[in-house]
């Protein structure tokens, strides 16, 4: 990939967020974030506000009720102050620092407080949440909510990004470990992350009927854009 990678983002409505939270649905592993925020997005009434691009991501568009749609789009709900990048994309290793970069510098831009993000982890303590924290204010956050603080471990890709890149800048960024014995939809622990997620961000709620129906609906557009993704790069390096 020649160049530094960029990304580009459209807003065609108000964002209203200061001093709310930022949550980032990229998946890390599997589809559990993304059929996580999926849900949160469709109980808690969030709207489209935007869409990022750019020319490092696949070129896919997913189409819903006729209607072309990007595969990494911004839902805000300004009443509960909280903003998603929800995305169907597995990005590439080499664009997490870019990323991770890109949504603190988003957050900035919109005076937001707060950023959560989540990784899987593979343990035999299903039902544990356990979390970790930037700053010394978001550890309190994770007590406050009854969530344990990571005390020690490895955290990977876009959330470890984070993680260090709000260190330096003293951004609150919040990872939460989720449990997933599987690489494909996991039910029970995207129920899991909704659960912390609706734990940390006053007001917000999972619905666990909603949250099956959209585990189905995201697996079925998460392997559409994986496909075609892998179908691309077939074509260009096969």
């Amino acid at each position: 990939m020649n160049g530094p990678i960029r990304f580009r983002v459209k807003e065609f409505k108000p964002i209203n967020i200061e001093n709310g939270y930022l949550i980032d649905g990229f998946p890390s592993a599997g589809f559990t974030s993304t059929i996580a925020t999926e849900s949160l997005i469709h109980t808690s009434q969030f709207d489209l506000a935007g869409i990022i691009d750019s020319d490092s991501f696949p070129a896919v568009s997913l189409v819903k009720d006729g209607k072309p749609n990007f595969p990494t789009r911004i839902f805000v709900n300004n009443s509960l102050n909280v903003a998603v990048f929800s995305s169907y994309l597995s990005l590439q290793e080499i664009t997490h620092k870019p990323m991770a970069r890109f949504m603190l510098s988003w957050a900035r831009k919109h005076k937001v407080s707060n950023i959560i993000s989540s990784v899987a982890v593979k343990s035999n303590q299903e039902e544990k949440i356990i979390a970790a924290g930037s700053t010394e204010d978001a550890r309190t956050k994770l007590k406050e909510a009854g969530i344990e603080v990571l005390e020690h471990g490895a955290i990977p890709g876009i959330p470890g990004s984070l993680l260090n890149q709000g260190m330096l800048n003293d951004q609150n960024v919040i990872v939460v470990l989720y449990n997933s014995l599987q690489a494909g939809p996991d039910f029970k622990s995207s129920a899991q992350l909704c659960m912390a997620m609706s734990k940390l961000i006053p007001g917000a709620t999972c619905d666990i009927t909603t949250l099956q129906n959209e585990a189905e609906k995201a697996e079925l557009a998460l392997k559409e854009a994986t496909e075609q993704a892998q179908r691309m790069k077939e074509g260009m390096y096969g």
